[in-house]
């Protein structure tokens, strides 16, 4: 009795990029678990206050005189509020001072910073958004009410402006602020490949960081090619949720939700989509092809291909059957303007690494075209 060889993790012949700054790392773990060859790309950085004098004086102000209701925004200003108590020994009378406090989470990722912080969240905004937790409130009354309100790095989101005007006392706390990308040459880097096709998928965790990465891809003028790749299914764009997804799809890119605002669902997002079949297929005389940025799966089984050969196999598979030329196949050559020689020769190393000639037809005097199944 004979056994198939397994088949390769989903992320087999991935390239992925993480345009994210704060818990990149677990990200990037965990995809090439998984099979893929992940790099970082984040577009903003956050820089952290800490030290900031007016960060302490707000924390011993709300110590002195103990808030009515705590608003957290984000899990990751939280954390570092309380890491920031420590570092100035603060943390004990700030717990003892926020005990009583009805807590209010702008959704799950600040829910698990309030847990971890030993406290209990009263309400959490489904929408992830400071204008339901707005909503809440007023609806409560916060009349006379202390609030506090500790802000991500992008700002206020109006919500000191709305609980001020409705008679609120607020304290605005500001953990950290977003910076400039650590290194801009990487994500002008991951917004050209995201569009020449180098790119399997990019993932998002910030609002902000999206909206820093879109404007990359103006200046680089490739956002159209990499609307068009994301809209034929060839680029996974996939956001940790509606507020962080909403800069990319103002700019018309197709963008697929984690089916849950954290990062462990992130990644089941991305290895759902390569592994389900989303991904767009074509069924051809050698096999069911499916494109990866280095190689290709021909039925279920990954064969890498070197970048001109990915890069031939990418044209011809996006034109599902129909003919291209000679001219254009030398266009996406990596060094572009290939002569008709350079062509013939790459298409050849082609065909070889597919198995055979069966997958790639020459069309005489015209140029090549992908064999399908049904023009058999």
């Amino acid at each position: 009795m004979t056994t198939r060889a397994p088949l390769p993790p989903a992320l087999t012949g991935c390239t992925i990029v993480v345009a994210a700054d704060r818990r990149a790392g677990d990200l990037v773990t965990a995809l090439e678990r998984r099979g893929g060859q992940v790099y970082r790309a984040p577009a903003l950085s956050i820089i952290p206050n800490e030290d900031d004098e007016d960060l302490l004086a707000r924390t011993r102000d709300l110590i002195a005189d103990p808030p009515d209701i705590v608003i957290v925004t984000t899990g990751v200003g939280f954390r570092g509020w309380i890491d920031a108590a420590h570092e100035n020994d603060l943390a004990e009378e700030l717990s003892t001072a926020l005990t009583d406090a009805q807590f209010v989470a702008r959704g799950p990722k600040a829910h698990g910073a309030i847990q971890q912080a030993g406290f209990t969240a009263d309400w959490v905004a489904e929408s992830e958004t400071s204008a339901e937790v707005g909503e809440y409130l007023t609806a409560e009354g916060v009349a006379g009410r202390r609030i506090a309100i500790q802000h991500h790095g992008a700002g206020a989101d109006g919500l000191d402006a709305l609980l001020a005007d409705l008679g609120a006392d607020v304290v605005s706390i500001t953990v950290y602020r977003w910076g400039p990308p650590p290194d801009p040459q990487i994500v002008h880097r991951s917004v050209v490949q995201a569009g020449s096709g180098e790119v399997d998928a990019v993932l998002f965790t910030s609002a902000p960081g999206a909206a820093e990465w879109v404007r990359a891809a103006i200046r680089a003028d490739t956002l159209d090619a990499i609307r068009r790749r994301a809209e034929a299914g060839r680029l996974l764009l996939a956001a940790v949720g509606p507020i962080t997804a909403a800069p990319l799809r103002s700019a018309g890119l197709h963008t697929t939700l984690a089916a849950r605002g954290r990062l462990g669902s992130l990644v089941r997002c991305v290895v759902d989509h390569f592994a389900s079949g989303a991904a767009p297929q074509r069924r051809t005389a050698a096999g069911t092809m499916e494109m990866r940025s280095r190689g290709v799966l021909l039925d279920g089984r990954f064969v890498p291909l070197s970048r001109a050969g990915a890069s031939i196999l990418s044209e011809l598979f996006d034109a599902a059957g129909r003919v291209v030329s000679r001219e254009q196949l030398g266009l996406v050559l990596p060094r572009g303007g290939e002569n008709a020689h350079a062509v013939e020769m790459a298409v050849a190393r082609l065909r070889e690494a597919l198995g055979g000639a069966t997958a790639i037809q020459t069309v005489v005097k015209r140029g090549y075209r992908l064999t399908m199944e049904d023009t058999q």
